[in-house]
């Protein structure tokens, strides 16, 4: 039976081939997602060899976006987005405007025309949001300060390109029939900014006053069927269908539609579930987006267009960083906030490749000049993460002794707290906050170090001493007591970022009792192993497992064993009883009750039985 494979092919060599490189990105030391846009050179047309389809892989690509940006809208919520925009919408509008001056003025100079330097300077005043994104993911920032601002700021600019990909079509026409055609098509151009704007807006209050309700209800009314198909496939339904709608009645992008779809539902108590349920397609169609980008990468650029080449990646990594540092700074954001979100936004992405494409079609600019914003991307998405971790570790380690100080006189405790504390908490999320209640209670002093700056100042203002900063630092725990502390507890959920926690601890204060949260019982063993070769005492505990042994031990007691035996059987299981004789002591015990539970059962059954 005859049959196209191209997208199977497609799928297949774009996936095992971002697998290979991958691997090889992250042992030399760099990011996977340099070795997903490598892999996308190799299978793409200007390489020989393989060559993997480009129209199949851009559309598997902008599946991924998709499902990426609906993951985020999982994560945030549309009160949050609201709350943020006195910085972002002021910030990105500001940043946005000025790079795409700087960069149609320089298509200009180069000879571009108009229409030429205005594609440019768009291209590169619009960040990329699945780098972006992924950059968070691996940072674990997403639901930082740093990564809320981050996501508003590119959702501004998402629904700024939106406009601008409604206009441009209608504003083409004048850059080619001079200034008499600009202002015959005005009126038209104004209409169509009137009519683009009140879609926008009648989709966001669409989303907020009946999405927000409707989706949620849904739903709760799938989940509860019982059939766990049924309920993914109204997750994917969900984030897809309210994604074509926005694109094909409303003009806003199948992206942004997902966004929202994701930011109603994260209104329900289901979000968690439709997170678990949505996660392994994203992951898998978000590399596809990488590849994509690397298929569209003509090498002979850089030996073409060399000096033009640099300068583009100047601007992109140098020049938006900059600017978004200091326009967050001029908005009151802090000096580390501000330089994260700015570092990660020096990056072009998916947009740009879209407006490039337009301006093609629509004669503005030529194929070099796309192929010379597309490598402006490719190399700016490969430095962004390596040069973000290389200069947020030289910033710490370089940070002036006044900087230090002023930091320590910030966080000093109130007078009458108690110095130095017994406890370092570090994180103060849901597992956290239950610590620090349950130590308020027993009168034990703490101390929280916490990144989001909302939640220290929260703590301060009830009473509590918490330390504003990244618990990976050292001058972050010197300031918070760990010198001085008798316990540490880490409740990060990454395990990378726990173990630097423990490490700088345990540097500072050998003798320091550590308990960990960890995630697998993979993190469990590394964390028992390191922590049982110090001299000092230590207990990883891996919430999933602590969960079922606590409902092991209900259904213990409600089927008759003593709570000593159910203590017993699970101190087996915790691996607490280690000699054979005392394993199988608690096992014969066991036996021989479960023996006589039957027998008292079969006695009870005979005596009812008329």
């Amino acid at each position: 039976m005859a049959h196209d494979s191209g997208l199977v092919a497609t799928v297949a060599a774009g996936i095992t081939v971002a697998f290979i490189f991958g691997i090889i990105a992250a042992r030399v030391g760099l990011p996977p997602i340099v070795g997903y846009v490598l892999a996308g050179v190799v299978v793409g047309p200007f390489t020989p060899g393989y060559v993997a389809d480009t129209g199949l892989a851009q559309q598997l690509a902008s599946l991924g976006v998709i499902l990426l940006m609906f993951g985020v809208g999982l994560r945030f919520s549309l009160g949050e987005l609201a709350g943020l925009r006195g910085v972002v919408v002021p910030a990105a509008l500001i940043q946005t405007t000025v790079t795409t001056s700087l960069g149609t003025a320089l298509g200009v100079a180069w000879g571009w025309g108009p229409g030429g330097g205005l594609v440019l300077g768009l291209s590169l005043g619009v960040a990329s949001t699945v780098a972006m994104l992924k950059s968070l993911e691996g940072r674990d920032r997403l639901d930082s300060r740093e990564g809320h601002l981050a996501i508003g700021w590119l959702v501004v600019e998402d629904l700024t390109m939106v406009f601008v990909l409604v206009l441009l079509p209608a504003i083409a026409p004048g850059f080619a029939g001079g200034t008499g055609q600009a202002a015959a098509d005005s009126a038209s151009v104004a209409v169509t900014a009137v009519i683009a704007l009140a879609k926008v807006i009648l989709f966001i209050a669409l989303m907020y006053f009946v999405g927000r309700r409707f989706v949620p209800w849904l739903l709760l009314r799938v989940a509860g069927s019982g059939s766990r198909e049924l309920f993914t496939l109204a997750v994917f339904g969900t984030a897809l269908g309210v994604g074509t709608i926005a694109a094909e009645l409303f003009g806003v992008s199948f992206a942004l539609g997902a966004f929202f779809a994701g930011a109603v539902i994260s209104e329900s108590e289901l979000s968690q579930r439709a997170a678990a349920d949505a996660l392994p397609m994203q992951d898998a169609f978000a590399v596809l987006f990488f590849v994509s980008v690397g298929m569209l990468f003509d090498p002979s650029i850089v030996l073409t267009r060399p000096l033009q080449l640099a300068l583009l990646v100047g601007i992109v990594i140098v020049w938006k960083s900059a600017l978004s540092f200091g326009l967050l700074r001029l908005f009151g954001q802090p000096k580390r906030t501000a330089f994260l979100v700015g570092a990660g936004l020096g990056q072009i992405g998916e947009f740009s490749y879209i407006l490039a494409a337009m301006g093609i079609s629509l004669g503005l600019i030529s194929r070099e000049a796309q192929a010379l914003i597309v490598a402006a991307s490719l190399v700016a998405i490969a430095a962004n993460a390596p040069l973000l971790s290389l200069v947020t570790r030289v910033l710490n380690r370089l940070q002036s002794r006044r900087e230090v100080e002023g930091e320590r006189a910030e966080a000093a405790p109130e007078p009458g707290w108690p110095t130095p504390a017994a406890v370092v908490l570090v994180g103060y999320g849901r597992v956290g906050a239950t610590i620090a209640e349950a130590l308020r209670r027993a009168a034990i002093s703490y101390v929280v170090v916490e990144e989001q700056e909302l939640t220290v100042r929260g703590l301060r203002a009830r009473g509590d001493r918490a330390v504003h900063g990244d618990g990976t630092r050292a001058d972050v725990l010197e300031r918070a007591g760990i010198a001085d502390a008798r316990l540490l507890v880490v409740t990060a959920p990454d395990p990378f970022r726990a173990r630097q926690i423990v490490e700088q601890a345990r540097a500072a204060n050998p003798g320091v009792a550590v308990a960990v949260r960890t995630h697998s019982a993979a993190e469990q063993q590394f964390f028992e192993h390191h922590l049982s070769t110090s001299a000092a005492t230590g207990r990883a505990v891996y919430a999933e497992r602590e969960a079922a042994l606590s409902l092991a031990h209900y259904a213990l007691l409600t089927l008759g064993e003593t709570d000593d035996m159910a203590d017993a059987v699970l101190a087996t299981m915790r691996g607490e009883l280690t000699t054979p004789t005392e394993t199988f002591e608690t096992l014969a015990g066991r036996e021989g009750r479960a023996t006589a539970h039957r027998d008292r059962g079969s006695a009870e059954s005979r005596a009812g039985t008329p």
